[in-house]
């Protein structure tokens, strides 16, 4: 089994899903508008410095899900999905996880940002295996809180590893696809890191690790 690995966010979409969330809840008035905004870009700019706290985070964009009904929650979803992340989808990127499938690579995104968000745009790519930050659900809806690990800078690599164990496979001769430097730990990881539209931090690593760097916009 040859894993080709994604990062979603600036990756393989034109944008950041988790940011562009905040904004499409903010536009729908569950929220107050002006005041989840500027949290919202706040956090954002704590991430592309590497300073995201992330539990933090995760209550912040979980907490307007929690004790509302799933129903509601995905016809949002199909909302936001309309009209923030079809718009993001890049055809290079498409391109790319085409390629993978061609050669029988086992297809995998990994994510910072939490699973209600990402699974139905993992779906939208063909993607099968999503390894994401997971929301806890009680009784059938969602509280505001995560639980297990955040996949989040290290934690990718946790629970990346955890994964592997559970299906009995390696690391050998993988790909790991990212733009950001906050997922360094995983592409020293993995056998072919891949730079892609890196943010600055990634860049200088990346040529001086000798990485391949590559463009999808």
């Amino acid at each position: 089994m040859t894993l080709a690995i994604f990062d979603l966010d600036n990756t393989l979409l034109n944008g950041d899903s988790d940011h562009a969330w905040g904004e499409f809840i903010a536009d729908l008035g569950i929220v107050n508008g002006r005041e989840y905004r500027t949290k919202n870009d706040a956090f954002y700019d704590d991430y592309c410095r590497g300073e995201l706290d992330i539990y933090a985070y995760q209550r912040f964009v979980l907490s307007p899900l929690a004790h509302r009904s799933m129903q509601e929650l995905a016809q949002w979803h199909t909302q936001f999905m309309r009209e923030k992340i079809e718009g993001m989808i890049l055809p290079k990127a498409e391109a790319l996880i085409d390629s993978h499938r061609a050669q029988d690579h086992t297809l995998m995104i990994i994510t910072a940002t939490n699973a209600f968000i990402t699974a139905p745009i993992a779906q939208r790519f063909g993607i099968n295996i999503l390894i994401a930050t997971e929301p806890e659900i009680r009784n059938g809806l969602y509280t505001g809180d995560i639980t297990g690990t955040p996949c989040y800078r290290d934690g990718k690599v946790e629970r990346l590893n955890t994964w592997l164990q559970k299906n009995n496979t390696a690391l050998t001769g993988s790909f790991f696809y990212s733009d950001s430097h906050n997922d360094l730990p995983l592409l020293q990881t993995v056998d072919n890191p891949v730079a892609v539209d890196p943010d600055e931090k990634l860049n200088v690593f990346a040529e001086q690790l000798g990485w391949r760097v590559m463009s999808l916009r």
